[in-house]
């Protein structure tokens, strides 16, 4: 018999959580990280001295996520103005 295990994300999530959450890829969450999103809305950089760098980890506001892929419905090839 396998063991089910129910996870009840924070809103701030690491990428891994994200891409299980989302179904959004790596690649995807990267893309729009760099031309999409804002820091402090959809993603902060974090570190455990409290002193984030560039290149420190990012966690995502999953709840920011959802509402910007949600914005994404009307902007739909052939979708009705």
């Amino acid at each position: 018999m396998s063991k089910m295990t129910l996870i009840v994300p924070n809103d701030w999530v690491t990428q891994e959580k994200l891409v299980e959450i989302t179904g959004l890829r790596p690649g995807t969450i990267e893309a729009a990280r760099k031309k999409s999103w804002m820091v402090g809305r959809e993603y902060l950089h974090v570190a455990p001295d409290g002193n984030p760098k560039e290149n420190s980890e990012c966690m995502y506001n999953r709840k920011a996520v959802d509402q910007w892929v949600e914005s994404m419905s009307k902007k739909q090839p052939g979708a009705r103005q």
